[in-house]
């Protein structure tokens, strides 16, 4: 079952991985200055500018801002609760 919980936890990892490029190719084509050498620290000034723009373009927030934000999550929870009930 431990096996299970830490492949769900890193496939929702590489999920938000690939939503935080996504995000960032669509904000440089947008004409954003997006840096790729420093996406991993700058992700979540590029996601809120994300949400900002999509926000401001079709009144409502643009679906990679949830893909990054949910399997990010659901990762989160997973650890959580494997560290929680121990590894049976």
């Amino acid at each position: 079952m431990s096996g299970v919980v830490y492949v769900v936890a890193i496939g929702c990892v590489i999920w938000a991985v690939v939503a935080a490029v996504k995000i960032a190719v669509y904000m440089s084509r947008k004409g954003h200055k997006v840096s790729f050498l420093w996406l991993r620290l700058m992700i979540l000034k590029y996601l809120h500018e994300y949400a900002r723009v999509t926000r401001e373009e079709n009144g409502r927030v643009g679906p990679l801002f949830y893909h990054y934000v949910v399997p990010l999550n659901l990762a989160l929870v997973l650890v959580i609760l494997f560290v929680i009930f121990g590894r049976a």
